[in-house]
């Protein structure tokens, strides 16, 4: 296992003994995909960190992206980092059940599947508008919204 970010001291301490998805909290492609995690994975175990917290921007800037123009999505798992369609993958098999539909990503090779997602993800606010990640109503959903301490 990875675990690197545990020696980075601009990484701030959190639980990362179970996945964490981390998604832009603006967008609404990406709130959809909360939402899909949360219906998908039955075991309740995933959390959802915003990239606009402390702790989303500095797992961002650890791993090589930029916190302020953010173009990638960030899967955390089993000490690993997993980005772009290759998280998507990596979930969805992970969820199980409808989830491991996300593996027909692997039949678009490597770099169009990479290109095609760097340009949805910068287009992302025009093609899909806006959204609310951390507005959404469901309390099932918003328990696993991580958040600073009070």
């Amino acid at each position: 296992m990875d675990h690197s970010w545990r020696q980075d001291p601009a990484v701030p301490a959190f639980d990362d003994t179970v996945p964490v998805a981390l998604m832009d909290a603006e967008c609404a492609i990406c709130s959809w995909g909360a939402r899909m995690i949360h219906r998908l994975d039955r075991s309740g175990r995933v959390r959802i960190c915003p990239i606009q917290s402390p702790l989303g921007r500095a797992l961002l800037a650890h791993h090589g992206f930029e916190p302020r123009d953010p173009s990638s999505w960030l899967y955390l798992d089993q000490g690993r980092a997993h980005s772009d369609f290759d998280a998507v993958i990596h979930a969805g098999e992970s969820f199980g059940g409808w989830g491991r539909l996300c593996a027909v990503l692997r039949l678009i090779p490597k770099r169009p599947r990479d290109w095609l997602y760097l340009q949805l993800a910068r287009n992302r606010y025009r093609i899909f508008g806006r959204g609310d990640l951390c507005g959404l109503p469901d309390p099932g959903l918003q328990a696993r919204i991580l958040r600073p301490p009070a």
